[in-house]
């Protein structure tokens, strides 16, 4: 794993962890003076969010060990086992909410605070969707699953915010309000979950490699060693930042041994120089 890639891993942990614990004492403190079972069940709830966070850090760790005897690809995947983690727990915060909220709707239950709850959660909307625009383009930036699975766990409680504010400040006049778009969110939340474990789970358990890769291995290939012909049987291996890459090409028949062998390691040494993956080529006579 780079140094690039695993620091920003390490300032997402962090920093998702120091705001969720300062929002867990704005919470708790509002909770408390209002008497509030929900807000303090809330401010709780953004506490035990520090496990992500938990989970992202140790997650980077790993992934950026060494490779070693008994992970000779290195610790990459260690990354995508994160996300799955996280995915996971967002899936379970949608069920819980998709549950909340049939309750709400079934007992025609409102939500009112008063002013200084209001505050408390915008100020929770604010920080949280900031810190998941900061996890969202940290994990684009680097190609992490685990911080974009966690920026959408960050996305997943401002919209919770944001529904118990519009609930409380539209409640008493449309009492099914805050139920009716808490479903619609769980809907939201579960369908990212799932999409996150779905493909943190494709690059682990193996993926197709993509044309745009296979294209740009053909060009190398052939302006390396133009004889070559017929790139066939494909495969790609992702660990983390260690791409392996495995495929077949045609030399003429007629090449000795030590010749081919030449041609197939030039091509190596530029495929690694160009497009930084790890090559395994096996040559064939052609037809």
């Amino acid at each position: 794993m780079t140094t690039e890639k695993q620091r920003l891993g390490y300032v997402e942990g962090w920093l998702s962890a120091i705001v969720n614990t300062v929002l867990f004492g704005f919470k708790l403190w509002a909770g408390m003076s209002l008497g509030s079972i929900a807000m303090i069940a809330d401010a709780w709830h953004t506490l035990s969010d520090t496990l992500t966070s938990a989970v992202v850090l140790f997650g980077f760790w790993i992934a950026g060990k060494p490779k070693d005897k008994e992970h000779p690809f290195g610790h990459g995947r260690a990354e995508l086992v994160s996300a799955i983690i996280i995915g996971t727990l967002l899936a379970v915060v949608g069920l819980n909410f998709l549950q909340d909220s049939y309750e709400q709707l079934r007992n025609h239950h409102a939500v009112t605070f008063k002013l200084i709850g209001i505050l408390v959660f915008v100020l929770s909307i604010l920080l949280k969707e900031a810190l998941a625009q900061f996890s969202i383009w940290a994990g684009k930036k680097i190609n992490s699953q685990a911080l974009l699975a966690d920026g959408w766990h960050h996305r997943s409680d401002a919209i919770a915010s944001a529904l118990i504010v519009v609930g409380g400040l539209f409640g008493a006049k449309f009492w099914w309000i805050d139920g009716v778009l808490g479903l619609g969110v769980s809907l939201l939340i579960i369908y990212a979950a799932f999409s996150i474990i779905k493909d943190a789970a494709d690059s682990l358990l193996g993926e197709p490699m993509t044309a745009e890769l296979e294209q740009q291995i053909f060009q190398v290939v052939q302006e390396t060693a133009p004889e070559t012909s017929e790139l066939h049987h494909t495969h790609v291996h992702r660990y983390g930042d260690h791409t392996e890459v495995t495929f077949h090409i045609r030399l003429n028949a007629a090449y000795p041994l030590h010749q081919a062998h030449a041609i197939v390691t030039t091509i190596e040494q530029e495929l690694r120089r160009q497009l930084h993956i790890e090559p395994t080529i096996h040559a064939e006579p052609t037809k």
